[in-house]
């Protein structure tokens, strides 16, 4: 007022100011959420995207890294006969892998699927334990029923009269035996992925497909397996990233050999880099399945996307 003296409103009460623009913006529900995954998002650049820039980096130094040879690490890998054969190990590896585990584990589910609840628990829990037990120590359990001397495989084979198998004596038998541990350990993974899609997919479809006189094979095939493709498409992703990437299983049950004709990119990486002292090379050895997986990704997302966008 004109006096000096301050107004006050009817009521008594002091009318807020407007809110100021930071406290608009704290206010929003994206803002809030950003800085709820802002500790994560930390993590992930100093664990994930700081060691995967800085790998590109050392990939391109020489062995003693005190120049930039470009792409020269890449050029010797490709000239060599061994980093050939580790590019065809690795994905026939992780192919036949894949798709054993997929099929196996889409087996479990359906088992499981038709389970009364009760029992459902029990059954799952004992098929998740290959999934829970460190690969490492899985893997040296494995490797004793591999061992030529005191193979219990071998010996529960000669109960049947069949000849003795030299596991991990030679290529094709060991390439073998690293499938199966794989697949051993993996199966479980894509069994309660595919179990929970099962769950999700509507009974009126079942009973519709049935009213129609459809068989078991029919109902698989055009209900079980349309409304679960995204899954199977997205769980075969993740599964072909973490097998390419699988170090654990070749380096303890056959350490690459024999012959050096088991390594897949992630132990042969472990070979040049740290045994052989070249690091620029073993990060490049390291580096290039990643072409391999962004193929793979490409064309596994595009497919997903192509059926959401017809769903909606």
């Amino acid at each position: 007022m004109a006096d000096g003296t301050l107004a006050i409103p009817v009521g008594g009460v002091i009318p807020e100011g407007r809110p100021s623009a930071l406290r608009r913006f704290a206010r929003k529900r994206s803002t809030i959420a950003f800085l709820m995954a802002l500790p994560l998002l930390l993590v992930i650049l100093g664990l994930v995207a700081y060691p995967a820039v800085y790998a590109i980096y050392l990939s391109t130094l020489n062995r003693r890294m005190t120049a930039n040879i470009g792409l020269g690490n890449y050029e010797i890998l490709l000239d060599t006969d061994a980093f050939h054969s580790v590019i065809w190990q690795s994905c026939i590896f992780a192919v036949t892998a894949v798709l054993m585990k997929a099929l196996i584990g889409f087996w479990l589910a359906h088992m499981l699927h038709h389970i009364p609840a009760k029992g459902q628990r029990k059954w799952r829990g004992m098929l998740l334990i290959p999934w829970v037990i460190p690969p490492a120590l899985s893997t040296l359990g494995w490797w004793w029923m591999f061992d030529p001397s005191y193979s219990s495989i071998n010996w529960l084979l000669s109960v049947f009269s069949v000849p003795a198998v030299p596991w991990l004596g030679e290529p094709g038998w060991a390439r073998t035996a690293i499938i199966i541990v794989n697949v051993w350990y993996g199966a479980p993974f894509f069994m309660i992925m595919y179990l929970a899609a099962l769950k999700s997919v509507p009974d009126q479809l079942y009973e519709a497909a049935a009213i129609d006189g459809a068989t078991g094979w029919q109902k698989l095939r055009h209900v079980t397996l349309p409304m679960m493709r995204n899954i199977i498409s997205i769980t075969v992703l993740f599964s072909l990233i973490v097998t390419f990437a699988n170090y654990d299983i070749v380096r303890v049950l056959t350490n690459g050999g024999p012959r050096d004709l088991t390594h897949v990119f992630a132990s042969y990486a472990f070979e040049v880099g740290i045994k052989s002292g070249n690091v620029p090379r073993g990060a490049a050895v390291s580096l290039f399945m990643l072409p391999l997986l962004a193929t793979f990704a490409y064309f596994i997302l595009r497919g997903v996307n192509k059926r959401n966008k017809e769903m909606a």
